[in-house]
């Protein structure tokens, strides 16, 4: 038996350029999906938009629109158990449905939102990067990184 549908409230994403924008954040992928998540600020000026807000998105490559729609259902069925600790952090979330997802168990699902949503909505790092600058910048024609000799 499955557990009970857990009482979380997440937004939905409808508009492209929200989908677009998520884009842009971090990424995580397994081989049921890809999970794409941006940040958003914690003051927003309508007050609406406050919390998770989901986006599904399975492309034509996948399958046939019945295959699609099914791949949908589960995904739109597993969001709200895997997204209720994360349901407070204002960010937007789209998730890529592959084909695997079909024969996928329905833990597995869940345990896979829940890896990925733990990485996506993670806060950035106060420091930039972790990586030493340079120590000269590079000499004119000079290309850092690998060569291809």
């Amino acid at each position: 038996m499955r557990e009970p549908r857990a009482d979380v409230i997440i937004g939905r994403l409808t508009k492209r350029p929200d989908f677009v924008a998520a884009a842009s954040g971090r990424r995580f992928h397994t081989e049921r999906m890809t999970v794409q998540a941006r940040l958003r600020p914690t003051v927003d000026p309508s007050g609406s938009d406050l919390g998770l807000r989901v986006g599904l998105t399975v492309t034509k490559r996948v399958g046939h629109a019945t295959e699609r729609n099914r791949i949908k259902r589960r995904l739109r069925a597993a969001v709200p158990l895997a997204a209720q600790d994360y349901a407070a952090i204002n960010a937007d979330v789209v998730i890529i449905g592959r084909r695997e997802i079909l024969t996928a168990d329905y833990d597995v699902l869940i345990d896979d939102l829940r890896r990925a949503l733990r990485v996506v909505t993670k806060p950035k790092s106060a420091q930039i990067s972790d990586r030493p600058l340079p120590s000269s910048p590079p000499i004119k024609g000079e290309r850092r990184g690998h060569s291809h000799a």
